[in-house]
């Protein structure tokens, strides 16, 4: 199955794109190149500040725009209620689109930036259940959220997240907040899931890799849908974008999953909700 139906019975593809640093010309590029080898789910952020290169890349690809699952994100600087309804439009305005098909909350507010964090993430969740209703996105979901962000959230909360986009990858995945998700049917999607490049020097995923004649980031792809995970692996190059698309034609065993389960940390990114990005208050 290369999609999964979300708790609000929208249907996301299970591999897509990710755009992170891919900006300008290259930008562009990438995505008409991604859409032309078969990706139909396009992840960006207004963080990214590459929407506009995202949306050019839609159009020159000629693709129909319902064939399209278009992700974006509202950015720590814009959480609130009204802010959240203007940047919304902005990243519409960006994209050239009409709605997105998901939007994310990119990092919870903490106690660290926040006096009330938790009021903070629920006002910002209050604006986009509203624009959901308005048709200006299909899903709703959150990014970075931790089991206690979410605890908070749903206490408030009309629609549960369809979504929480979290780092998952080979050396760190949090099983935990995975199990979390997956009891209260929420999606999980994968950041970074190649771990910053550092799963290329494993000689566990390498050997699993030479077993079905796949690359490392084959394996690594592989193992995170099989988790029921979405993932959007990045690139710019021609032939990974091609590469990472070719992981439905095998499977990983059951020791093998847990084999890389076990593995120790690596390409960890060091960003945790509750510090990241600083330590500013904002309230």
């Amino acid at each position: 199955m290369n999609t999964i139906t979300l708790n609000d019975k929208n249907i996301i593809p299970i591999l897509g794109f990710g755009t992170y640093k891919a900006t300008e010309t290259e930008g562009v590029k990438s995505v008409k190149t991604a859409i032309a080898s078969g990706y139909r789910l396009i992840d960006t952020a207004a963080k990214y500040e590459n929407e506009e290169a995202v949306g050019k890349g839609i159009k020159a690809s000629g693709i129909d725009r319902a064939e399209l699952f278009v992700t974006t994100k509202v950015w720590r600087e814009d959480m609130g209620y009204e802010q959240t309804i203007r940047a919304l439009n902005e990243s519409l305005k960006k994209l050239q689109l009409d709605y997105i098909d998901l939007y994310l909350i990119h990092w919870p507010a903490n106690e660290l930036n926040y006096s009330n964090w938790q009021k903070t993430n629920a006002e910002v969740w209050r604006a986009m259940e509203d624009l959901q209703a308005e048709g200006k996105i299909k899903s709703i979901g959150v990014s970075n959220f931790w089991t206690e962000h979410l605890d908070a959230l749903l206490q408030t909360a009309k629609v549960v997240p369809a979504v929480n986009q979290i780092e998952f990858h080979p050396g760190y995945w949090q099983p935990e907040l995975t199990q979390y998700c997956k009891d209260h049917g929420i999606v999980i999607e994968a950041w970074s899931p190649l771990a910053r490049g550092k799963i290329f020097g494993s000689d566990v995923l390498n050997n699993i890799a030479q077993k079905h004649n796949k690359s490392i980031s084959q394996v690594a792809i592989r193992w995170i849908i099989q988790h029921g995970a979405v993932v959007i692996p990045k690139s710019t190059t021609v032939a990974r974008i091609q590469e990472n698309m070719d992981v439905f034609g095998f499977e990983l065993s059951e020791d093998e999953m847990k084999t890389i389960d076990d593995l120790p940390e690596m390409g960890f990114s060091g960003e945790l909700p509750n510090i990241w990005p600083d330590r500013v208050k904002v309230d």
